[in-house]
């Protein structure tokens, strides 16, 4: 078993650490302001249960975990990291035999509030929630899809992960939603 404790890593005047219950209020402040402020399409229950329960969702269960970037006592970026793979529908088919509950690591809600990018605060993240990954055991790769749409997500997530499936052309979320999928194989 691993330490879940480890260190809080600095990334200058931030810290990158595991979300402690005090920060469940902060975390879920910045998801909620990039569902509304960032894709404009607020907070949807059946795709967002998640943020309402940080909580329960993410610091009580034993193999998930949110990572969160701290600025003073404030949060102002977030990754989650779920034991669930994607669901069909909207996905397609072969998407989520590919990565099924339980083996897949699914990384979500990837967050920076607007005032603090452009300081690797996402890549941090990024990579703290793939060792948690790795060092959980159970896991056989990490999963995640995006909005490419989105400025500036498709060279992020292009630089860490790899492209399993461009489904902007299926229209799986309709309109709009330029979604594509992605692996990230787990640390060695």
């Amino acid at each position: 078993m691993h330490d879940r404790r480890r260190e809080p890593q600095s990334a200058g005047p931030y810290t990158i650490r595991a979300a402690l219950p005090q920060d469940c209020d902060g975390a879920r402040r910045v998801m909620l302001d990039t569902f509304y402020r960032e894709f404009s399409y607020g907070y949807v229950p059946a795709w967002h249960s998640d943020v309402i329960d940080v909580q329960g969702v993410y610091l009580d269960h034993p193999r998930h975990r949110l990572i969160v970037a701290v600025a003073g006592d404030e949060v102002v970026g977030t990754a989650g990291l779920l034991s669930r793979g994607p669901a069909h529908p909207p996905h397609p088919r072969w998407i989520a035999e590919r990565y099924p509950s339980g083996s897949t690591a699914q990384l979500v809600r990837v967050y920076v509030a607007p005032g603090h990018r452009r300081h690797g605060l996402a890549r941090a993240m990024v990579e703290r929630a793939c060792e948690f990954a790795a060092a959980e055991g159970g896991y056989r790769t990490v999963y995640l899809h995006t909005n490419v749409d989105i400025p500036g997500a498709r060279a992020f997530w292009d630089s860490l992960a790899k492209e399993v499936c461009d489904a902007r052309e299926t229209g799986e979320h309709g309109a709009g939603f330029g979604t594509v999928h992605y692996e990230i194989p787990l640390p060695g």
